[in-house]
């Protein structure tokens, strides 16, 4: 029984892993020019307020655009951010992900 725990318990870990790494790099960065606006062409934002997103958590990046896009926050700067990600589909967001996530 304990063997069976633990093979679900990594198969689920590995699975779950492999969808938060679908993230395509560089089709990020061919998205990202709208995002430079705002969080600067590098990622480091140059407006004070902003955040930067170079090195940024993947995973964090994309509860982030997914909260804007499904309007669960909705402080400070929301609104901008809510009519960026509405047109955003789940693989721009995770190409986005893996690019600011890419930059060191």
């Amino acid at each position: 029984m304990k063997k069976i725990t633990i093979g679900l318990a990594i198969g689920l870990g590995l699975l779950s892993g492999q969808a938060f790494a679908a993230g395509d790099a560089a089709a990020g960065q061919a998205k990202a020019a709208v995002c430079a606006a705002c969080h600067g062409a590098d990622g480091i934002a140059m407006i004070p307020g902003y955040p930067n997103l170079k090195g940024q958590n993947e995973q964090y990046i994309v509860s982030s655009i997914n909260a804007y896009k499904n309007k669960e926050r909705t402080g400070g700067l929301a609104a901008v951010m809510q009519a960026q990600a509405s047109m955003l589909s789940d693989a721009d967001i995770a190409n986005l992900a893996a690019y600011y996530a890419s930059l060191k």
